[in-house]
């Protein structure tokens, strides 16, 4: 191969590149809990419209709520360490409430979630 064609095969490889990343780029992507939250999922509450996902790492408990179909509705989460007030997220979003991180050191935590008018809470978990 000469250097013209070489060039040629390095261009063309750089443009499917380029066009592969702004696909995936401009794709419509659902962010999992797992994008937020840092450590390992410990547990899913889940109800009628959607779940929330639980994650402990080093003393902290994150938590997201998503909802089980995309459209902009009254979604929330919180998280709350015994002995202090709870840590939340409300508002009108499409796929996800969240993400919300305290510290619960080996506190128990009790979370909530909404999406809609369904909800779910956890009771005191993690202890």
């Amino acid at each position: 191969m000469d250097s013209g064609a070489i060039r040629r095969v390095l261009a063309l490889g750089l443009t499917v590149l380029t066009a592969s990343g702004l696909i995936a780029l401009a794709s419509p992507g659902r962010a999992e809990a797992a994008d937020f939250c840092s450590g390992h999922k410990v547990r899913t509450l889940s109800f009628s419209t959607g779940s929330v996902g639980i994650y402990k790492s080093n003393g902290y408990v994150c938590a997201v709520t998503t909802a089980a179909k995309v459209g902009r509705t009254a979604m929330s989460v919180s998280v709350q360490a015994r002995g202090s007030l709870p840590v939340a997220d409300a508002g009108q979003y499409t796929h996800y409430a969240g993400p919300v991180v305290v510290h619960a050191g080996h506190r128990c935590v009790w979370v909530r979630g909404s999406v809609g008018s369904a909800s779910v809470s956890s009771g005191w978990i993690l202890c």
